[in-house]
């Protein structure tokens, strides 16, 4: 029986691997979901609204609007996960979204962070300030896509209404 060396020979170490980043391919949407599609949003707090398709985001998910005068939604993003396509389309070749893009979104740096005097101040409720750049964004984009609601006969009606599921609704039966 021959002793183990102490030490391994230098040949015998491998060169350490080079570590190669994976590139994620850019998500595909769904062939229902076009520019210009009527949306149903099926969870968070405009469920059951609704909405515009305007363009898919380089993230993957949705730029959807209300139009907001119409239905009160916002500019938004939205997982296509979460939304039945309508059959209905509407015309937003004259909507102008070329300059909304995922960081459109993004909040500052600063506002995320909450001192300790806040924390402490009470139980005074925080309210949401929303930009003038996306009030500007949000009323250049709902001056063009009401316009082209209102060309489709009835079809403000059919977006303000909201869309709601009886007892006896069967929804994987149902026609959109």
């Amino acid at each position: 029986m021959t002793a183990t060396p102490r030490y391994y020979p230098a040949e015998d170490v491998k060169p350490a691997k080079a570590v190669h980043k994976v590139k994620q391919n850019p998500p595909r949407v769904r062939a229902s979901i076009t520019p210009g599609t009527v949306l149903i949003l099926l969870a968070g707090r405009f469920r059951g609204k609704r909405v515009v398709c305007l363009k898919a985001l380089e993230s993957g998910l949705l730029l959807v609007s209300g139009p907001f005068k119409i239905n009160g939604v916002p500019l938004r993003r939205v997982n296509q996960a979460y939304v039945i396509a309508t059959s209905t389309k509407v015309d937003v070749s004259k909507v102008d979204v070329k300059s909304i893009t995922d960081e459109h979104f993004s909040r500052t740096k600063d506002a995320a962070k909450d001192g300790e005097e806040e924390f402490f101040m009470g139980d005074a409720p925080k309210q949401a300030v929303v930009s003038d750049q996306r009030k500007a964004d949000q009323k250049k984009v709902d001056d063009a896509l009401t316009k082209a609601v209102s060309a489709v006969p009835m079809l403000e009606a059919y977006l303000a209404a909201q869309f709601t599921l009886s007892s006896g609704d069967k929804p994987h039966l149902m026609k959109f």
